[in-house]
């Protein structure tokens, strides 16, 4: 018995697959942008998280670039009660003949000092400000800026005269030199000379105000001892000159000595954000697994909608593989849509919060690319299974739905 000739391959051409596709995105669009959406949060909640932990990252290492990484701080080991305790008056000099530094300041704090705007203010009304003595080369050792005046010198070190940190004349008052600013410290008029641009590698110095030894020693009892060094050192040895200050700055107790790099809090902000990227990264892989199962959910119901369609189309000709194709691509362009939107609103983020921050906004190539790519992922994923079972549909099920 002769076989009946064989009718001809059922085909879906490509340029019908996108029109077929988009059927149930074209007549359910709101269903369609809640799809997108859930993926576009997930998309965007990983390209910000990229891009503000990158231009973060980036702030900070040209923060360091600019500061120096060779900044050292002596002081003492065992501090009472957050003040600092005295080194030997010897120290700074001490320092200075160490090998490989190249500069170095000394600074007091006089504890029983408060510096006021007026002489009418209360003595317990100390606004959280610190009184330093300090020699004429702290500016130039911690490569520090005035707003404006002058720093102290040999001269106007020995007169009462003081220079303020940034948080120091801001809690004072005094936002401009007009040559009769005058503040009330230790029970005397002291004329400021210069106002102190932020010190980000010197927080103390910020909240200080700053007065010359000779006027510290001469009118206000200080006793020569420092309690803190500034070292500049020879980039290359900034490890080995740490090593050698506590000795050098108090030889009979160096134990009693503390060496810090002021820089190594910046390098630890590079350290936080990565463990808080990876943190972020993860919530942003929920909300994107999240998108992925409402995509999946709302393909389900589609292709439930849809049972007489792919019936007819069986019953036609269409192939189960047509079929498959067509709710798999379907599933594909909600992923691609979501992720491009998403990548767009991360991006948006990422340049308002770094604007808003006076960073400079970096959005790394391969944060948009792979965002991109997990869209698409989760998007043909999450059309499988309801492509698999469009496509397990027999022809009779445009009879069931009629």
């Amino acid at each position: 018995m002769r076989r009946p000739p064989a009718g001809p391959l059922s085909r879906l051409r490509l340029a019908d697959l996108l029109p077929v596709a988009t059927i149930g995105l074209r007549t359910r669009p709101g269903r369609a942008a809640l799809s997108v959406l859930g993926v576009a949060i997930g998309i965007a909640a990983m390209v910000a998280v990229l891009g503000v932990t990158r231009s973060s990252q980036a702030e900070v290492l040209a923060q360091l670039d600019r500061l120096g990484t060779n900044l050292l701080t002596v002081a003492s080991s065992d501090p009472r009660g957050g003040r600092e305790t005295q080194l030997p008056d010897g120290a700074a000099s001490s320092v200075r003949r160490t090998e490989g530094v190249l500069a170095a300041s000394a600074t007091a704090q006089l504890d029983d000092l408060a510096v006021y705007r007026s002489d009418l203010i209360p003595d317990a009304h100390r606004g959280g400000l610190d009184v330093r003595a300090t020699d004429t080369a702290l500016l130039s050792t911690l490569d520090a800026s005035l707003i404006g005046g002058v720093f102290l010198d040999e001269a106007t070190a020995n007169y009462p005269v003081v220079v303020l940190g940034f948080k120091a004349a801001t809690v004072l008052g005094v936002a401009d030199l007009t040559g009769d600013d005058r503040i009330w410290l230790g029970g005397r008029w002291f004329v400021v000379v210069g106002i102190l641009e932020p010190v980000e590698l010197a927080p103390e110095i910020d909240r200080a105000a700053l007065i010359g030894f000779g006027a510290a020693a001469s009118g206000l009892g200080w006793d020569g001892h420092p309690t803190r060094v500034y070292v500049r050192t020879d980039t290359t040895r900034t490890e080995e000159v740490a090593s050698m200050l506590p000795r050098a700055a108090n030889p009979q107790a160096a134990s009693r000595v503390a060496v810090s790099r002021p820089s190594d809090v910046l390098s630890a902000r590079l350290t936080v954000a990565a463990a808080t990227t990876s943190l972020f990264l993860g919530l942003g892989a929920v909300a994107l697994l999240v998108g992925g199962i409402g995509i999946a959910n709302v393909m389900v119901i589609s292709v439930l909608e849809r049972r007489g369609e792919v019936g007819l189309r069986r019953a036609l000709g269409a192939a189960r593989r047509h079929v498959a194709a067509q709710f798999v691509v379907e599933s594909v362009l909600l992923g691609a849509v979501g992720g491009g939107v998403g990548v767009l609103l991360g991006a948006a983020v990422t340049v308002a919060l770094a604007q808003n921050r006076g960073w400079q906004p970096i959005i790394p190539p391969a944060a948009a690319g792979l965002g991109l790519a997990a869209a698409l992922v989760v998007g043909t994923v999450a059309g499988l299974y309801p492509a698999l079972r469009a496509a397990r549909m027999a022809p009779t099920e445009a009879l069931r739905t009629a």
